[in-house]
């Protein structure tokens, strides 16, 4: 029994150590976690100042986080344009497996703007940075109305960006969420969220990069004889006798000559018509399967003379910087825990190890805040109902008063008719 237990042991600590040599194996090119130190690495690019269009990021954990310590960067004006980038050391990933993640919290309930990152190859002006600079990949959660709320992916080649047919929902709500992007030598692919995996599939089949292998043979005609039609009239079917006799129409049987219809005026009297129940419309056979229908017909499918195959279809080369490219309505988007390495275990173990230690703390700091906010609302829609009931008792106060005011004029009016002539002159005689 011991021995088994000795065994199970030794078979755990092979795996764990197994594992660790994996983590220690793996190439990490570029990692973010937004420490002190951060502004240094990153470069704020001047992109739309002189339009006074650039927007401004903070250094924060947001309105409700896990832990105060762990930071990002976050937009922090509406209606503006940003643009910042981190460069590192050039790499080439031919042969190898890539790997982009990162995390982004809208806290702003994200209506309509971006929360993508894009990877560049080359040589980048990064003080001019924007919109315009080309682009190697470009991934992450897009979302502008009801209509799109899906993450991007748009691979780059020879100068032309291609977006993955693929619909990929993203995440909508207000917490943090982290989106990786694995890129394979056989150029099949994987997109997580939350470190689950949401989307994969092949380069060739989910982008059009390349030409289509097959095409419809151009020349092709379909023959003559091909009979397409998969239902036919009956050929046995016959019209019935006195089929096209029955009327569309009919007299009203229940319709009654009016009494005061004048023949001699009106004319002779007619029954208005309606349609007849009896009558089915122009008679046509029934439809029978046709026994010589061939099916659709379709050209046949022949080698594209204009496809080439790329075998680094999944390899970008000269890869050397990150950067962050934007345009937000409503700012609030905080971005932490940037990753560029070549091994998907490596970047599960980094989210858990940042995302996936707060995520449960940050959730409970966001419901507690979601309670203070309605709790205000409700008080605020409280002070707004005692304020309209104040309004009409102080209207039912002034009306209360001017009543008593206006029916003591008329009490007064009354006394003055009342009073003789020589009271009412006797001021004018004193004078």
């Amino acid at each position: 029994m011991a021995i088994r237990r000795t065994l199970r042991l030794a078979a755990a600590i092979a795996v764990a150590l197994l594992a660790l040599a994996s983590l220690a194996a793996a190439d990490v090119y570029f990692q973010e976690t937004f420490e002190s130190g951060w502004e240094d690495r990153w470069v704020k690019s001047d992109w739309k100042k002189d339009e006074n269009m650039a927007g401004d990021w903070n250094h924060t954990s947001g309105k409700w986080n896990g832990n105060p310590e762990d930071k990002g960067i976050q937009t922090a004006e509406d209606y503006k344009f940003y643009a910042i980038s981190a460069e590192f050391p050039e790499f080439s990933s031919k042969d190898k497996t890539l790997v982009l993640q990162f995390s982004v919290k809208h806290e702003q309930k994200l209506d309509c703007g971006g929360g993508y990152v894009k990877l560049l190859s080359g040589q980048v002006d990064q003080k001019n940075f924007s919109g315009e600079t080309p682009y190697s990949i470009m991934f992450g959660p897009d979302i502008c109305g009801y209509s799109t709320k899906k993450v991007h992916v748009i691979l780059s080649r020879n100068g032309t960006n291609h977006l993955v047919k693929k619909d990929i929902p993203c995440e909508t709500d207000q917490l943090t969420h982290v989106y990786t992007l694995i890129i394979r030598p056989d150029a099949t692919y994987s997109i997580l969220i939350d470190n689950k995996e949401k989307q994969s599939g092949s380069i060739y089949r989910d982008w059009k990069i390349l030409p289509p292998k097959k095409i419809k043979d151009p020349n092709a005609k379909k023959p003559e004889d091909w009979d397409d039609k998969e239902y036919i009239p009956d050929p046995e079917d016959k019209k019935p006798e006195g089929y096209d006799d029955i009327p569309k129409e009919i007299p009203d049987p229940d319709a009654k000559e009016p009494e005061d219809w004048n023949e001699e005026e009106d004319g002779e009297w007619t029954a208005p018509t309606i349609p007849n129940p009896e009558y089915k419309g122009p008679w046509t056979p029934k439809k029978i399967k046709n026994p010589n229908f061939k099916g659709k017909w379709k050209a046949p499918m022949i080698d594209n003379p204009d496809f080439k195959d790329d075998p680094d279809i999944y390899a970008y080369s000269n890869l050397r910087y990150i950067g962050i490219e934007l345009w937000q309505v409503k700012a609030g988007s905080l971005f932490d825990n940037i990753l560029i390495c070549d091994d998907p275990e490596y970047a599960k173990k980094f989210a858990e190890e940042t995302w996936g230690k707060h995520k449960d703390a940050e959730k409970a700091a966001f419901d507690e805040d979601e309670k203070k906010r309605e709790e205000e609302e409700n008080k605020d829609v409280d002070s707004d109902i005692d304020d309209e009931e104040e309004d009409d008792t102080d209207a039912d106060s002034d009306g209360a008063k001017k009543s008593e005011s206006d029916a003591k004029s008329e009490s007064d009016v009354k006394e003055d008719k009342e009073q003789p002539q020589e009271d009412k002159e006797k001021p004018h005689d004193e004078l």
